[in-house]
């Protein structure tokens, strides 16, 4: 059988052993259940494999492309963006390949947050697959390479550690309209909002000078998110301005943010953050000037480090910004 011809009944059998001889690992992956050829670099690899000509034509890149308008093609990321035209649930692609990409986006995201990401999708692009589109860099299993699915309110990638010094493969981003583009204060519906809670919490907990300190009065783009290194000032209080229970909540917020993501992805976002100094070296800021209903819970806030930004822009509904590095060389490649 050709890899074109590579069938479903094949797949689930090879996704259903665990471990696959047949299939290389991706690069980069750790021991234990992620070496599983279930891992979506693998699954990458099998994907990739299963495309004929015209499909690699419309979808795969070399790893340094260079688009046009967006620069380095692989490391951009926008709020509503399509990398590539092919939807995923169309004709353009067998049913085979759409389950390997569904397969591959579960396999990033962590398995509790599967239902809510699809009740984002659903809101706010008709349903998975129905406005998403995706790219592949380089050849998978070569040791570089990047998978990048993108539609309106998703930047979402894998790359089995093949970008330098960069988590998740390069930024992402994630947002939801809940149930209306301008959401009321409670932001009901909106699958994200609890992460703005949790950090709302810190700032419950700041006395008179230390809130003076986290409140900023302007927001700024919400494309900003290039890294500012160690020695630029950062918007905000200084986590070492913290008491050791505040420091506690802010490790809670940082829990927060990436519980929605696969173990592998959690741990590279650690070891980048501490290879700048840890969340010591990151401040926490509060934007005052959108705050819908004029209610101090903050819809707008960021915690940023010298090559680590998490923005949260709450207002008018949820857009979230999230670049990190273990370097701030890297440079940020971000339209919105």
């Amino acid at each position: 059988m050709s890899h074109h011809e590579f069938g479903r009944r094949d797949f689930l059998k090879t996704t259903a052993a665990g471990v696959s001889t047949s299939l290389a690992l991706g690069a980069g992956q750790v021991a234990g259940d992620e070496t599983s050829n279930s891992q979506p670099e693998s699954l990458v690899k099998v994907l990739f494999e299963s495309l004929n000509e015209r499909q690699k034509k419309a979808v795969c890149f070399d790893w340094d492309h260079q688009d046009g308008n967006r620069g380095l093609l692989r490391t951009h990321v926008s709020n509503n963006w399509h990398i590539t035209s092919p939807v995923i649930n169309s004709e353009f692609f067998n049913a085979e390949q759409k389950h390997l990409v569904r397969k591959i986006f579960e396999g990033i995201i962590a398995p509790e947050w599967h239902g809510r990401y699809d009740q984002q999708l659903k809101d706010d692009a008709g349903g998975f697959g129905n406005d998403q589109n995706i790219a592949i860099f380089g050849t998978p299993g070569s040791g570089k390479f990047e998978f990048v699915m993108t539609g309106r309110h998703m930047t979402l990638r894998c790359d089995g550690d093949s970008a330098d010094h960069v988590a998740f493969g390069g930024p992402l981003f994630y947002g939801h309209a809940g149930q209306a583009f301008n959401e009321k204060p409670d932001h009901p519906g909106n699958v994200f909002w609890e992460q703005a809670l949790v950090a709302n919490k810190v700032y419950d907990m700041l006395d008179g000078k230390q809130r003076r300190l986290a409140e900023v009065a302007k927001v700024p783009k919400e494309s900003a998110v290039s890294f500012r290194g160690k020695e630029e000032d950062r918007p905000g209080i200084p986590v070492t301005e913290l008491s050791s229970d505040q420091k506690e909540h802010v490790q809670k917020v940082l829990g927060k943010l990436l519980e929605m993501y696969r173990q592998s992805d959690q741990n590279e976002v650690q070891k980048s953050l501490s290879a700048q100094g840890g969340l010591d070296a990151c401040s926490l800021a509060f934007y005052t000037d959108r705050d819908i209903g004029g209610d101090k819970v903050w819809d707008n806030w960021r915690l940023e480090g010298p090559s680590f930004v998490w923005y949260f822009r709450g207002s008018p509904h949820v857009h979230v910004w999230v670049n990190v590095a273990s370097s701030a060389d890297v440079e940020t490649n971000a339209a919105g």
